[in-house]
């Protein structure tokens, strides 16, 4: 914890594992620890983490927890690994455990994605954590007149303004942290500091924006919540059912089958008409398959085609079907071929499939590669990684962006990206051992490519948190400077516009990847 530290250990008298929080006594930590326990002495819901013990000598508190395993809703935000219908229901649940909190005269005071847990259970599961700072209805607060605990970030208008915390308050940052979680960055980001204060107290800008293809009721129920007055906010009871209801009615119902299918498919066309991004999917899939069965001689005359309609079409109804068949195209030709290429490419498509599960619909940007290359734009992959959610992703795309780049660049005979040598034909007619494949084309990879993959998607992996102008500048420095040294070979020109059209980006068109944070 931010005050402590957590080790788990054993009760010896019944066997349970707990979570032990050890708080040194040194300023208000202890005072905090032992409000802390207070709270989960008195909470007893699902939803707020259950204290089993408390107990303090001379130099420590401690608390022993319930053992729940998982991580912070901060951490799967930050991984992308948190979709929409996970991230309203999870919200509901904090609401939930609030509720109670509230019912008993606790404010939280200190509601946001690092002290939320994310337990590892089927579903969704959450417990809400460190009460710390809380509030209680019948003693004093832990600070003194002026100060504002809590996290400025989370932090509601009203308590800015000197007013003691109510359980508005509490609902106001989990209001903040619902838009976070669907819009994939803060409301108040990129706000200076010295200004995050005044621009609370404005109100929190609305959701819609960002995101338009959410159901009008869940913005509304979120507007309601950053409500700037406190008095026009839903009790957290109310907005957990609200926020529920407006999931569950995101798509029109009917009785009858024949209107059911009717309506779905007007639902699916018109998004796919008002937003471009949607095309992005279907293209993708069905590019993916026809070039997988073109790629070698093994399908029929006029399959290519059948089997890329296919994966297009697959794509407007399910991204991770669509995903799973274009993937799965490419491996009987390879298994043609030999069969230990197969058997490499059912484990990279299986691995791929498990990265891009819970992103399947942009779960193709790494094809991109084959595209930018004959232009020498392939430095742009980093940028189009965005796209996809979670460091790790965004890095696989990008590596993955410059192999499918390579491998264009070889089944022509043309010079490989980055200037380097074009590939020597791959030796691989009836190989049956994976083994064997693997030493070939790892032998086959030139080490300046393989840097320069790596490059890249660090690069991808750090622009989400490049925000200001000196940064945005140093990273497009250094982007341009690592691709300059490690293939001195590559064009240089290509090379400094995909590094200044990636600092543009940064520094001026942010929105045009909502998903990027």
């Amino acid at each position: 914890g931010a005050s402590g530290s957590v080790w788990l250990a054993r009760d010896e008298t019944n066997g349970l594992a707990v979570a032990l929080k050890i708080v040194p006594r040194e300023g208000k930590a202890a005072d905090r620890a032992e409000r802390e326990a207070e709270a989960a002495s008195r909470l007893r819901h699902e939803r707020c983490l259950r204290a089993y013990g408390f107990g303090a000598d001379s130099g420590h508190v401690y608390i022993a927890y319930e053992y729940v395993g998982g991580r912070t809703l901060r951490e799967a935000m930050r991984a992308g690994e948190l979709p929409d219908a996970q991230g309203v229901e999870a919200a509901s649940q904090i609401l939930d455990g609030l509720a109670h909190a509230h019912g008993r005269g606790i404010v939280h005071r200190d509601v946001k994605p690092t002290n939320v847990l994310l337990t590892e259970e089927e579903g969704v599961s959450v417990r809400l954590l460190d009460f710390g700072l809380a509030q209680f209805d019948d003693t004093e607060t832990l600070t003194a007149v002026g100060d504002v605990p809590g996290t400025l970030a989370y932090i509601s208008p009203e308590r800015l303004r000197g007013r003691i915390a109510e359980p508005a308050s509490d609902v106001w940052a989990v209001g903040i942290l619902l838009w976070e979680a669907l819009a994939g960055r803060h409301p108040f980001w990129g706000v200076p500091l010295p200004q995050m204060a005044a621009a609370i107290e404005t109100g929190a800008p609305p959701l819609e924006p960002e995101r338009p293809d959410l159901p009008n009721r869940l913005l509304a129920a979120v507007a309601r919540a950053l409500d700037p007055d406190p008095a026009k906010r839903p009790s957290a009871a109310a907005l957990a059912n609200e926020l529920r209801h407006a999931w569950d009615e995101r798509r029109p119902k009917s009785r009858t089958r024949p209107k059911r299918q009717r309506r779905s498919l007007k639902v699916v066309a018109e998004p796919l008409l008002r937003e471009p991004e949607r095309l992005v999917p279907v293209a993708l899939a069905g590019a993916t398959a026809l070039a997988g069965g073109l790629m070698l001689p093994f399908y029929p005359t006029g399959w290519p085609l059948a089997l890329a309609a296919l994966a297009a079409g697959a794509a407007l109804l399910s991204p991770r079907l669509a995903l799973g068949i274009a993937l799965l195209v490419p491996l009987l030709p390879l298994g043609n071929l030999a069969l230990g290429a197969a058997a490499i490419g059912a484990a990279v498509a299986a691995g791929w499939l498990v990265l891009s599960w819970n992103d399947a619909r942009f779960g193709l940007t790494f094809l991109a590669g084959a595209l930018l290359w004959p232009f020498g734009l392939l430095a742009l992959l980093p940028l189009l990684a965005q796209l996809t959610r979670g460091s790790i992703r965004r890095a696989a795309h990008v590596v993955a962006g410059v192999a499918v780049a390579s491998l264009a660049a070889g089944l022509g005979r043309n010079a490989l990206p980055f200037g380097s040598d074009a590939l020597e034909p791959l030796r691989l007619e009836g190989v049956e051992s994976p083994v064997a494949v693997a030493g070939v084309l790892f032998a086959a990879v030139p080490v300046p490519l393989a840097l320069e993959a790596l490059a890249l998607a660090a690069v991808a992996v750090a622009i989400p948190y490049v925000r200001r102008p000196w940064p945005v500048a140093t990273l497009g420095a250094g982007m341009l400077t690592a691709l300059v040294l490690l293939a001195p070979a590559a064009p240089a020109v290509p090379l400094a516009s995909a590094a200044w059209i990636t600092c543009a980006w940064l520094a001026f068109g942010r929105g045009a990847f909502p998903r990027s944070k």
